[in-house]
């Protein structure tokens, strides 16, 4: 079954997205584009903010800068904090035909060997920073074998002047704008190459989906900018028609999440992102007393994606705050990839959509009306055709059957950087004889499981995760929910189900973090919990429960848990297991 979306005047796509910039600063020089809070400057947040004629002026000395030591095509890594140099060092990069490869600073905590890897595979010409993080980029440079740059940039120090010295060059629509590096944990880095093309289709698909307003709608984020998520938000989104977004950081974010719900308070039409831990976090952090001084009517969008979407955090997210004046239709469960520039899918009208399926029938691959499964619609497409696909048989199935979620559009990458083979097997995949209307070739494989019922799409999990036992599919991540609340010493949304092959059959291992409520308790009690509920609900026997230390379970870098990751250190009796 395929999904055909709203589509897109094709008319939009024949201008690189970031041209845009030098548009709205010819037009509208001293409007707000991007302004920055700093919570660690000031509690209350201190505010930065670029007008967009400042936006094009600094980009420009940026990109006059670069191009004094590198050439077209050459790599530019960004090891910088979140803040306004962030951005206006990725227009640079563009602006100057360069490709940006947005990471972070490598004081970042626990993201260490990923910016190894990264920077490795990316093989940068150059690397872009800050003056406060030049110390930690120097003692990065230093420890690693990686090859040194040709030169190091301070965005901070480069002189506007500059600006005056860039007459500006063409840009084409498949020229590669930047690398967008997937958060595998351990899997070797693949570094997705975003075109000019890609950008600007997805920011125009996101842009069409939400009905957003010229001039009016606002965007308000906390995502990290080398996420593929808070990028698309925090620059690609503003650029579309000369909006206004605000973003601060994420450390902000985790440390007082009010933060995110006050800012948005100060909005009366805008749109914002976020994985479902994020509003479950909300939920359960935020007081009485502060929700009763939020404003929240003004959320057009609040995008759920990145991870999991649990029909308890919607709703619960929703009841938390509708007295703050949040629209239950304003929250949007979407479905995206890296390799996808990031948004496919997404509930736009109405509001979030639950539906309740068989279990028995999902393990048999049938999408039927039931009880015990309840998931969450993913909604529909927007510029770009999903199709939902026998990864054996290459073929569409039928509305109702679990398959292969595949993608085509515009938006769709052309491939992994210097991966050939890796990209022939993700990107160019031919559909068996497609339904009238449908492409035949060009095809993205995604990996991720899903199913097409009553028009949406409804994302069942990751092929590569499938607990196989008896012939029957398990969802890990089914799994884990049903663990993680078969005891309250277990830490919520911190539990890895994966199977091991072995001489007797498949095995089901469960490894799970202890909570605050589990101190004290024995772990063979809470296993003993955990064996008895995936049993009851799943019919499947547990061979082994792991109770580890908080932190134990490790996540990718967008929060997902990395069950390969978990698995490999299980196998290598790495885990840190509680005593």
């Amino acid at each position: 079954m395929a999904l055909i979306g709203r589509r897109l005047d094709s008319g939009t796509l024949n201008e690189p997205l970031i041209t845009l910039v030098a548009r709205w600063a010819a037009e509208m020089p001293s409007a707000p584009a991007f302004t920055f809070v700093d919570y660690a400057a000031d509690p209350a947040g201190e505010k930065h903010t670029l007008t967009w004629g400042q936006v094009h002026r600094r980009a420009r000395a940026i990109a006059a800068r670069l191009r004094e030591v590198a050439e077209p095509g050459e790599r530019v890594a960004l090891l910088m904090p979140q803040g306004l140099e962030y951005l206006t060092t990725m227009i640079g990069a563009l602006y100057a035909r360069l490709i940006a490869v947005p990471l972070f600073s490598p004081d970042l905590p626990g993201h260490a060997d990923r910016l190894i890897r990264v920077y490795g595979d990316a093989d940068p010409s150059v690397v872009v920073t800050t003056t406060t993080a030049l110390p930690q980029v120097e003692r990065f440079l230093d420890e690693q074998s990686a090859p040194r740059p040709k030169d190091m940039v301070l965005a901070d120090a480069v002189a506007v002047s500059l600006a005056a010295s860039w007459q500006g060059e063409e840009l084409a629509l498949d020229d590669v704008a930047y690398l967008q590096y997937t958060s595998g944990s351990t899997r070797a880095p693949a570094g997705v190459q975003i075109t000019h093309r890609n950008l600007t289709a997805n920011a125009l698909q996101v842009w069409t989906a939400y009905d957003a307003r010229p001039g009016e709608t606002s965007g308000v984020s906390w995502l990290p900018l080398f996420h593929d998520m808070g990028l698309i938000l925090s620059l690609a989104l503003p650029v579309v028609h000369g909006n206004h977004v605000v973003l601060t950081d994420p450390v902000a974010f985790v440390m007082q999440p009010l933060r995110w719900l006050e800012l948005l308070s100060e909005h009366d039409d805008v749109v914002t992102a976020g994985p479902n831990f994020a509003y479950e976090y909300c939920a359960s952090r935020v007081t009485a007393e502060e929700k009763a001084r939020l404003r929240l009517g003004g959320v057009r969008v609040a995008l759920n994606g990145a991870e999991p979407i649990r029909p308890s955090t919607v709703g619960g997210f929703a009841d938390a705050f509708a007295e703050a004046g949040l629209r239950s239709e304003a929250q949007s469960p979407a479905y995206g990839l890296a390799e996808a520039t990031v948004y496919v899918t997404s509930t736009t009208r109405g509001g979030p959509r639950f539906t309740a399926f068989d279990r028995a029938a999902l393990t048999e691959g049938v999408a039927r009306p039931g009880t015990d499964a309840t998931l969450v619609s993913c909604g529909t497409p927007t510029g770009q055709v999903v199709a939902i696909v026998d990864p054996e048989t290459r073929a569409e199935v039928p509305d109702g059957r679990v398959g292969e979620i595949w993608v085509n559009g515009p938006n769709v990458s052309p491939g992994y950087w210097r991966n050939p083979e890796k990209t022939a097997e993700v990107f160019s995949a031919v559909l068996e004889d497609p339904a009238d209307g449908l492409p035949a070739e060009g095809w993205l494989r995604t990996g991720d499981l899903g199913v097409v019922h009553e028009g949406e799409l409804y994302v069942t999990g990751r092929i590569k995760d499938l607990i196989i036992i008896d012939g029957r599919n398990h969802y890990p991540q089914d799994v884990e929910v049903s663990a993680q609340q078969a005891h309250e010493g277990i830490r919520r949304d911190h539990v890895a189900a994966f199977a091991l092959s072995g001489e007797d059959g498949d095995r089901v291992v469960v490894v799970a973090e202890r909570g605050r409520r589990g101190e004290g308790v024995p772990a063979e009690d809470i296993g003993r919990a955990v064996r008895s509920a995936v049993n009851a609900v799943h019919e499947l026997r547990v061979d082994d429960f792991v109770l580890v230390e908080p932190g134990g379970v490790p996540r990718t870098s967008s929060g997902k848990i990395a069950r390969s990751a978990c698995r490999e250190r299980y196998l290598a009796g790495t885990l840190p297991v509680v005593p």
